[in-house]
C-alpha cells in the first residue's frame, strides 16, 4: 500500500516537473515582432518584453524627429504589451494545470 501510494506521488511529481519545465521552455521561446503602421519601425522583443531587434525602413527619413521617437515608442509599447499578453496566458493555462492536478 505504501509502496503503491509513493509511486502516485513520485509520478504526480515528475508530471508537475514537465509541466514546471515545458512552461519554462515557452516563455524562453516567446518572440513577439511588431511593426508600426505604414512599415517604418519593426520591434522584436522576448517575453519579458526586453528589445531584442529594432529595424529601420527608408520611411523614417520622411519623419520628423518627434515622429520618428513616439513610433519607436508606441512600436515598442505594442510588441511589449503583446509579449507580456502571451506570457500571462501560458502561466494562466500552467496554473489551470496545476490546480487540475490536485
Amino acid at each position: 500500500m505504501i509502496g503503491e501510494q509513493w509511486a502516485q506521488l513520485e509520478a504526480a511529481a515528475h508530471a508537475r516537473l514537465g509541466h514546471i519545465r515545458q512552461l519554462s521552455d515557452d516563455l524562453a521561446d516567446i518572440r513577439i515582432r511588431h511593426t508600426a503602421a505604414g512599415g517604418s519601425v519593426t520591434v522584436t522583443v522576448d517575453g519579458a518584453a526586453n528589445l531584442l531587434d529594432l529595424e529601420l525602413s527608408e520611411y523614417i527619413s520622411q519623419m520628423s524627429p518627434t515622429e520618428f521617437a513616439r513610433t519607436v515608442t508606441d512600436t515598442a509599447a505594442a510588441a511589449a504589451r503583446l509579449a507580456l499578453a502571451r506570457r500571462a496566458a501560458l502561466i494562466e493555462e500552467f496554473n489551470g494545470q496545476m490546480n487540475s492536478q490536485r
